[in-house]
């Protein structure tokens, strides 16, 4: 199709997208196109051959797209070295931070790499439809032109073509490009860059590069870390007006007047439980025994407070939604002055937080609860690994005395957490306990070592006294009927559990009959039946998959995993704006603004959090994940060679997953494998083999790693034959964890 044609596609499509019904004259279209009287004739003809094609039609004189399904506007989202995959576009109200004026309907097709026309990622394009989704594929179009270049920033390496110092791309495509002059003498072979597309080519190694930022070696993860973060949005300085506003919120202590407004809790015994190196504390607790059974008071880093509606600080933290975490690091959704300083509840310093205090019955049911802007004073900084030791026992002279203050109320915060426990499993919320990741880094920010976390009963306490508060900020929003948002986990498709009922029957493990009806409740029988079985870290993981990921709403949904109709994020506004959002909104009900003002003043902005909140959450998600496969992939550099032992995790048609005690996952390619076709089967069985051999996930195997790129981010192995006793040397567990308001929570936005 001629560049003529295109731009009449073009045009009646952008229209139709605004108003099906609409069309336009001959004449409007020369003069929307910009065509001279010299060449209508040649427009004339093309009109006509698009007509006797079926791509357009004519009614009295007025074009139209024939099917305005077939050709729409899409956002280019990703594109490797063969395909890409754009998705469906609306035209929407540009946002002053976003990459395009459009809003997404959701809608993704694939499209082929020669197809793609050299468009990039954050490109808006004008494709066509060839192909509707079936079964085993995604729906199919092709790009017909670039509507909009982004400029958006890509990642390479810098390599030798020749006498040539050229940039191979990540994920473009698998031929170097050329780099523009300016700037190329800086470069050495083998270093991470972050590059833009200078001049176009009609395909993707057409492209001529500027390169912007250099990050050094591309076998070095922080370098890959920093480079993803750069391209991806990732800010890890604050914009200079922000700055300016923190200044002036870089203090010691609150406000006197302002704490003499508050309810003054700086007598009670409050203190708080985190990892050893958490610098921004959240939460704080407190706890004392009642005839009817507890008084729990969860307390919360008053971060509404400081950073005000509107303010610069506060559309910062929109823009960010989330804190990200990996490795050593963290890019903080609040600059470190507020995070770690005044917002933080560090030990023996005056606080503001926003206070949930509850009393609870002795059988655990949640009898009243309040929410009052409070004062306090935290006794100590917890840590998990040590309130562990006080637990069992081991606890040395100085681990009591550093909590001599609070050590009598320890024992009754793990009988409480016990019996809200409880309640949790005999509720029927699936206990879901998939190990994350602990990288540990030496001094240059080098990978030297990889272990799964674990909760210790400390984690656990925490979780459930955060729960309650969460359910307990939810219930109050139902009960009056104010905007908000909510934390929503919507039960999985009839599909899904079709799906889960045949993979458990595959792998011998559907105990309960799981079909089309499952409730929350027999997931969680599932999982408890295979808790002794040498699946069940698989099973978990399938189950966990087969749940729909947890968002935010302005509607209370209801959270399936939970099993609970009210939940919100509530214990978290340092690092969560989905947080701080609701704190604003229980300020000015706690300050007896009318139900009416709320309504008028939240309605839109509860709305607009919870879209942004979920879509940033799902970023971070997959940022944290990405960069911590740059630092396993650098750690296992260290390693090649050596054996280990590990399981199936995963299988594909190229091949198989296997993964280590210490989380750490590479891939036996399906050509390191025995002769033969190869299939999957109910997603967990790979046959094929000449031989009759069949790879389950779940299967224990041992592998020798025989490759490891930093900069691609994986993991090559291959099976080994005989077994041993030989392990990755650092397997071993921890007991410290990230603090949450949920690992079953935290697991399923990971889903």
């Amino acid at each position: 199709m001629n560049k003529l044609k295109i731009n009449i596609l073009c045009e009646l499509t952008l229209l139709s997208e605004k108003n099906a019904d609409a069309g336009m004259t001959e004449k409007e279209l020369i003069k929307k196109i910009g065509l001279t009287k010299k060449s209508s004739k040649k427009f004339s003809q093309a009109l006509s051959e698009m007509k006797k094609s079926g791509d357009i039609t004519n009614k009295k004189g007025v074009w139209k797209i024939k099917d305005s399904e077939s050709c729409f506007t899409a956002e280019v989202v990703n594109v490797n070295s063969r395909s890409g995959f754009i998705r469906e576009k609306n035209i929407a109200k540009k946002n002053e931070r976003s990459d395009s004026g459009y809003e997404t309907s959701g809608t993704e097709y694939f499209v082929r790499g020669r197809d793609l026309h050299g468009a990039i990622p954050g490109d808006v394009v004008l494709a066509k439809k060839i192909a509707g989704a079936t079964a085993d594929r995604s729906a199919e179009a092709v790009v017909l032109s670039v509507l909009e270049e982004s400029d958006r920033l890509l990642t390479g390496v810098v390599v030798a073509q020749g006498n040539k110092l050229m940039v191979l791309p990540d994920k473009l495509c698998d031929a170097p490009l050329f780099i523009a002059k300016s700037g190329i003498d800086l470069l050495k072979i083998g270093e991470k860059v972050a590059f833009s597309i200078k001049k176009r080519g009609e395909r993707h190694f057409d492209h001529t590069v500027e390169i912007k930022e250099i990050f050094g070696s591309a076998d070095d993860a922080k370098s890959s870390a920093e480079a993803y973060l750069l391209v991806n949005g990732f800010h890890t300085e604050f914009p200079n007006e922000v700055l300016a506003e923190v200044q002036k919120l870089d203090i010691d202590e609150p406000d006197p007047d302002e704490t003499e407004r508050r309810l003054d809790l700086r007598g009670e015994p409050i203190f708080t439980m985190d990892g050893a190196d958490t610098k921004d504390i959240d939460d704080a607790v407190s706890i004392s025994r009642t005839d009817f059974g507890y008084k729990l008071g969860v307390h919360i880093a008053d971060v509404s407070h400081y950073v005000k509606k509107g303010s610069a600080l506060d559309k910062e933290a929109f823009y960010r939604g989330t804190s990200v975490y990996y490795a050593d690091k963290v890019v903080p959704m609040l600059p470190k002055e507020l995070s770690n300083g005044i917002c933080s509840l560090n030990p023996n310093v005056d606080r503001l937080a926003f206070s949930c205090l509850m009393e609870v019955s002795k059988q655990g049911e949640l009898l009243s609860y309040r929410f009052e802007k409070t004062v306090i004073r935290s006794r100590v900084k917890g840590v998990y690994s040590e309130v562990n030791k006080i637990l069992d026992g081991t606890a040395d002279d100085e681990i009591k005395a550093k909590y001599a203050r609070v050590i009598e109320k320890i024992p009754i915060m793990r009988e409480l957490a016990e019996i809200l426990y409880k309640n949790r499993v005999n509720r029927g919320s699936p206990e879901i306990d998939t190990p994350e990741t602990k990288i540990i880094t030496d001094e240059n920010g080098i990978c030297v070592g990889v272990k799964a976390r674990e909760r210790g009963t400390a984690e656990k306490i925490i979780e459930e006294f955060m729960l309650i508060a969460n359910k307990s900020a939810a219930s109050l929003a139902m009960r009056e009927k104010i905007p908000f948002v909510y934390r929503v986990h919507e039960a999985p498709t009839q599909e899904k559990l079709i799906a889960l009922g045949e993979t458990l029957t595959a792998l011998g493990t559907n105990f309960g009959g799981i079909g089309e009806r499952s409730t929350a409740s027999d997931l969680a029988e599932i999982i408890r039946k295979s808790r002794e079985t040498d699946k069940y870290i698989v099973i978990n993981r399938i189950v966990l998959r087969t749940m729909m990921k947890a968002k935010y709403s302005e509607e209370p949904l209801g959270h399936y995993g939970l099993v609970m109709p009210e939940y919100a994020h509530f214990t978290s506004p340092i690092r969560r704006y989905a947080d701080l959002s609701i704190h604003r909104i229980l300020t000015d009900y706690v300050y007896a603004l009318s139900n009416e003002k709320l309504i008028k003043k939240y309605a839109k902005f509860s709305v607009e959090a919870a879209r942004q909140a979920s879509i940033t959450e799902l970023s971070a998600v997959k940022c944290e994940r990405e960069c911590e496969n740059f630092y396993m992939a650098e750690y296992m550099k260290n390693h090649i060679g050596e054996e280990f032992d590990g399981f199936i995790s995963g299988v594909a048609p190229s091949g198989i997953f296997v993964e280590l005690p210490n989380t750490i996952e590479g891939m036996v390619a399906v050509s390191r494998l025995p002769v033969g076709e190869y299939d999957v089967q109910n997603n967990v069985i790979l046959t094929g083999a000449a031989d009759g051999t069949k790879f389950t996930v779940g299967e224990k195997v041992r592998v020798k790693c025989i490759s490891a790129s930093v900069n691609g981010g994986f993991i090559d192995f291959e099976l080994v034959e005989n077994s041993g006793d030989k392990t990755c040397g650092n397997e071993q567990k921890t007991d410290t964890a990230e603090n949450s308001s949920g690992l079953l929570d935290g697991l399923l936005k990971h889903s």
